[in-house]
């Protein structure tokens, strides 16, 4: 297989480390943009630059968005900690991070690499919206778009019970990307809760004697033990789950190629994924939604 080049915007928190570990491994990755969303900006950036020290690359991170468009947003801090990173005590890392906003280079690196880059979105959409209303023709020179966020069938994780967090952190930000790419692939949390960690096989990944290995079960911890103290039989990492299917689309065992909607009012459902399983609204399919995936590959 083709190893992939990638484009990662996304907001560093726990799941998010996993996958950009994955990604370093298997592919080339010319930037990570970076937005707010698990935890403030300053957080997710320093994660970022401590990810890429780490892994001994080279990789630029772009500050970008600290807020979402237009509403404020509460982070996810209650479960990957308060510097997204489990409050490990991790040193900050001598890394600094790029000059340049993270909207203007995926402009930038979409002009570079035309048609060569999989955008990868693993946070909420807030840069890559600005970047598509700053220039329309965006997706044509991407030569793929995949997105983790949404609850296909209303069974999200945040407050709002239908919502999932990425999605439901920026719900604007999630309906200009939604309305202007013309097809992406969707990999929501209810893929993530079919496609979970068994406990025991994870606590073994992390035994063998790496500072990756080292450095993910310290930042992991935190959410491990919340995630068995919520009572879930799994570890959900709908992050990594995105990257398996950015990284080997072989990977993909079902699928649905349905239109998408974003919910932008409402209580109880700002933030939802809408999805038109029936075709009702006569809209072209904007999502290949991924329904299953070949789990021990």
């Amino acid at each position: 297989m083709h190893a992939p080049r990638l484009l990662i915007d996304t907001d560093p928190g726990v799941d998010d480390a996993l996958a950009i570990l994955m990604a370093h491994h298997s592919a080339e990755v010319v930037g990570l943009t970076i937005a707010a969303g698990n935890v403030g900006l300053g957080h997710t950036v320093a994660n970022a630059l401590k990810l890429v020290e780490l892994i001994g690359a080279e990789t630029p991170v772009y500050p970008g968005c600290a807020t979402p468009l237009v509403r404020p947003a509460a982070d996810a801090a209650y479960v990957h900690g308060e510097d997204g990173f489990g409050d490990a005590g991790l040193t900050p890392s001598s890394r600094r991070a790029a000059d340049e906003h993270a909207v203007m280079a995926i402009l930038r690196l979409s002009r570079e690499f035309p048609g060569q880059l999989t955008l990868v979105a693993l946070g909420p959409l807030t840069n890559l919206a600005l970047a598509l209303r700053i220039d329309p023709e965006l997706p044509s020179r991407f030569a793929r778009l995949v997105i983790m966020g949404g609850a296909v069938n209303g069974r999200g994780n945040t407050h709002r019970v239908p919502a999932e967090f990425n999605i439901g952190f920026d719900p604007e930000a999630a309906h200009v990307v939604f309305s202007n790419w013309p097809k992406f692939d969707l990999v929501d949390w209810e893929a993530t809760v079919r496609h979970g960690l068994d406990y025991a096989e994870f606590a073994q990944w992390l035994q063998v004697d790496s500072p990756r290995a080292r450095f993910y079960a310290a930042i992991s911890r935190r959410t491990c033990d919340w995630a068995q103290a919520q009572g879930r039989a799994r570890l959900y990492s709908a992050d990594a789950l995105a990257m398996a299917v950015a990284l080997d689309p072989d990977i993909i065992s079902q699928a649905r190629e349905c239109h998408v909607g974003i919910e932008l009012d409402g209580s109880l459902t700002r933030g939802a994924t809408v999805v038109d399983w029936e075709g009702r609204l006569q809209q072209p399919a904007n999502a290949r939604i991924i329904l299953g995936v070949d789990q021990a590959r």
